[in-house]
């Protein structure tokens, strides 16, 4: 049984060897992204089972990600290798700062021969989370029925839907975002959203604003991310804010929400409180933005616990 399961599209990342305009750069690393695998990742490194539902190109890149998914830990069951849809790429320009701009190749995804009836609803059924983003419905409208159908399958079987609307603007405009994430929403049990997200959606920025409009629309669990001023969070009448766990050095900000999210759910699996969840969620971003990379810096459990001060390092 998986704690958490996700659908979505993981693409072959090229991270730059110097900072500055991707046009200056002259090497590239072979890496993996994509926001839903990434998650996947960082809940398995945290200590749950977790599963992704995928589509990946028969090619060199496709087989690489799906052994690289498999050797973190993650159930690549529901992931099949598809002729005649190459594997999408993804070139990243770091800058000095550590801000990221990202150029995407994704136009024939692999993920577009998903149909609704290919889920399997065992394996719903035997989930505790489905975690689902903006960016798959936003990849093509075609994923939109098997997106719906996801959840379908979920409400069904009573798994809780996690929803980070990761929205992305060179995949969709705002307003076709905001006219499907906003109907999406009431189906959420758990909100996981930047605030500036949450302005695009609802038209709402400040953090009691877009919790009062999540209540007035029935989403159980609320965490707005807010980058370095930490994050909030609210459930059951309980409002917390909790500052950010600084980063010790930011040099490559991709992953970082995701990394919040594999921390946010990993407390609400295990009981945790509201703050407690926030916290770990807070802690886990400011470790991934100190490491390059979309995943590399996601720690497991024993490394949260060094970086908190509850375990010490026998390595040093």
């Amino acid at each position: 049984m998986n704690d958490i399961i996700t659908i979505g599209e993981a693409m072959i990342v090229f991270d730059p060897s110097a900072t500055g305009p991707m046009r200056f750069v002259n090497n590239f690393e072979k890496k993996v992204g994509g926001a839903e695998l990434n998650f996947a990742i960082g809940c398995t490194r945290l200590g749950l089972n977790a599963g992704w539902i995928s589509r990946l190109g028969n090619d060199e890149f496709g087989k690489h990600i799906r052994n690289f998914a498999r050797g973190e830990g993650v159930d690549v069951s529901q992931v099949d290798f598809i002729d005649g849809y190459p594997t999408s790429l993804n070139f990243k320009e770091i800058m000095e700062d550590g801000s990221v701009r990202t150029f995407y190749y994704r136009d024939k995804s692999p993920t577009l021969t998903i149909k609704p009836d290919d889920l399997d609803e065992s394996y719903f059924k035997h989930a505790k989370i489905l975690h689902l983003t903006g960016i798959y419905p936003a990849i093509d409208p075609v994923n939109r029925q098997v997106f719906e159908k996801a959840i379908s399958l979920a409400k069904k079987h009573g798994v809780k839907i996690s929803l980070d609307p990761n929205i992305r603007l060179k995949l969709w405009s705002k307003e076709e975002a905001r006219n499907y994430l906003s109907e999406i929403l009431p189906q959420v049990d758990i909100l996981l959203a930047g605030d500036e997200e949450m302005e695009i959606i609802w038209g709402l920025k400040d953090p009691e604003a877009i919790i009062n409009k999540a209540k007035e629309i029935g989403i159980p669990y609320v965490a707005i991310k807010q980058g370095e001023k930490g994050s909030v969070g609210y459930h059951n009448g309980e409002v917390v804010t909790v500052e950010a766990f600084k980063a010790r050095k930011v040099v490559d900000t991709v992953g970082a929400g995701d990394g919040f999210n594999a921390g946010f759910i990993y407390g609400l699996v295990n009981g945790w409180s509201l703050r407690k969840s926030l916290e770990l969620g807070n802690t886990v971003g400011s470790m991934v933005v100190s490491v390059k990379g979309d995943n590399e810096g996601l720690p497991y459990m024993d490394d949260v616990k060094i970086r908190l001060g509850e375990k010490e390092n026998i390595e040093r």
